[in-house]
């Protein structure tokens, strides 16, 4: 695992941990939509990605993430990776903030977005070499794109998942994958047609 990794998965862990054990910070930087809106705090559009709801939460991000950033780093290197983390953690939170404008007590947290944007550029370049818990890469990108939209479509208020930075963020990840290497995209097409 390359070291820029390593140390998102573990600044994520430490600043998760501080938001859990912390309300005050949690609520500081957590996404709000009334809070980036009417008080210009956009540093939560960021922020947010270092928080999740809870250690399973964090858990089942930091281990996407670990499961998809080979083959990011194997095509896009350490650059290419933080450009595609970070273009789609904003990018997802962008268009949370679009989706959500008219509800200032919309809240999200995680790194939802950011690891959607590694999983499907992961995907766009190798679709077959990835599996999660026997389901091919595609396939498990396909479920979660899906549930993604329900659950966005569907917004709970005590939901403080980033569902529809999943899908920002997954956008994010495959333009710039299919930009970079468009013709390993154009082979790998059947399975970006199906996602």
């Amino acid at each position: 695992m390359s070291p820029i990794v390593l140390v998102t998965i573990a600044a994520t862990c430490i600043y998760s941990y501080v938001g859990l054990n912390n309300p005050q910070y949690f609520e500081k930087y957590k996404f709000n939509v009334g809070a980036i809106k009417n008080r210009k705090e956009y540093i939560r559009l960021v922020t947010s990605g270092f928080l999740h709801a809870d250690f399973m939460h964090l858990f089942f991000n930091m281990l996407s993430l670990y499961l998809f950033q080979e083959a990011v780093t194997l095509f896009f290197g350490d650059i290419g990776f933080l450009i595609i983390y970070f273009g789609s953690l904003l990018l997802g939170n962008l268009f949370s903030l679009l989706i959500y404008q008219n509800q200032p007590w919309y809240s999200a947290i995680g790194a939802s977005g950011a690891v959607s944007g590694i999983i499907f550029a992961s995907i766009a370049m190798a679709p077959n070499e990835i599996s999660v818990n026997f389901l091919p890469g595609w396939l498990f990108g396909t479920l979660y794109f899906g549930y993604s939209v329900y659950m966005m479509l569907n917004p709970k208020q005590w939901d403080n998942l980033g569902h529809s930075a999943h899908l920002g963020g997954a956008f994010f990840g495959l333009v710039y994958s299919v930009a970079l290497h468009p013709q390993l995209a154009m082979s790998n097409l059947l399975f970006l047609g199906i996602m």
